[in-house]
């Protein structure tokens, strides 16, 4: 059974304090490469996968604007498959992902118990959406409408999560922490809840009456300007905050933490919200010191 997210990224936490004595004499590899191929003289390049937007295009900005000052330089790498980073990272193709929740990385970590991952700091939160293309309002969908959710375990729940917050569904109350479509209990519509995967589900939205679309894939479709949102997840206590992850190894890297202390900076907290006007909203807590 899946652990809390507070008590896995605990010990995730946990798990890494060993690795990181160790890695304080050795440094990541792409600190051994520092001054080499790894990037310009001087500076520390960290590879870190993200998914296109918002996280690649937050990486660019600290890339930009940010990094040099801090003897950083980012390499960006984008994936646009959700279940492609975290094997990247625990192969040692990356130094860093940035894309996930706490939920997503339990999940695969249940999955993958040799991929020796760990949670560095929340970075921002992404609303999750209730978006159609034929009605304006939640309480116009019709009676047996089909709605698509991520087909993923973790954004299913977070889906499912909102369609119950909304009353369009009631949950079995020893559901958990991680409702599957199983677990619904009351459906007064009779709607039809389709696990589609969650990229596919901004291009799916035409053959479906709604669908709970992750912040990120309805960015890069344009839904918040072309579709309808008829419910947005809220922000507050939101345990669904995206992160920064790294090899446990490497979690007590100088260059990690300077990362992490990057993506907390006023100045891309002001890119974020500029950028994306409440979609994309910063962490409220910055990291421990």
């Amino acid at each position: 059974m899946i652990r809390s997210a507070s008590a896995r990224a605990a010990g995730i936490a946990a798990t890494a304090t060993a690795a990181a004595v160790l890695l304080a004499a050795c440094g990541s590899p792409s600190e051994r490469s520092e001054g080499g191929d790894g990037g310009a003289e001087g500076l520390t390049t960290l590879r870190v996968g993200a998914t296109p937007v918002p996280h690649a295009e937050i990486l660019e900005f600290v890339d930009e604007n940010l990094a040099e000052d801090a003897g950083l330089a980012i390499e960006v790498v984008e994936y646009t498959d959700y279940n492609q980073p975290n094997a990247a990272l625990a192969e040692g193709e990356l130094d860093a992902n940035y894309y996930q929740t706490v939920p997503f990385l339990e999940e695969y970590l249940d999955g993958n118990p040799d991929a020796d991952l760990s949670w560095v700091s929340d970075v921002h939160v992404e609303a999750f959406g209730i978006y159609a293309d034929g009605i304006d309002d939640l309480a116009d969908l019709p009676e047996g409408a089909q709605i698509g959710v991520p087909n993923d375990a973790a954004n299913m729940a977070r889906a499912l999560d909102l369609l119950a917050a909304e009353d369009v569904i009631t949950l079995a109350e020893d559901a958990g922490g991680t409702p599957s479509v199983d677990d619904i209990e009351d459906n007064p519509l009779d709607v039809t809840v389709t696990p589609v995967e969650a990229a596919q589900l901004p291009r799916s939205l035409q053959d479906l009456d709604a669908a709970v679309v992750n912040g990120n894939y309805a960015l890069e479709a344009d839904l918040p300007e072309t579709a309808n949102a008829l419910a947005w997840e809220s922000s507050e206590d939101n345990p669904y905050a995206n992160g920064l992850v790294v090899r446990s190894e490497d979690s007590g890297s100088e260059a990690v933490a300077t990362l992490d202390e990057l993506l907390h900076s006023d100045e891309v907290r002001a890119f974020m919200e500029e950028r994306w006007q409440g979609i994309v909203i910063p962490a409220e807590a910055a990291p421990s010191e």
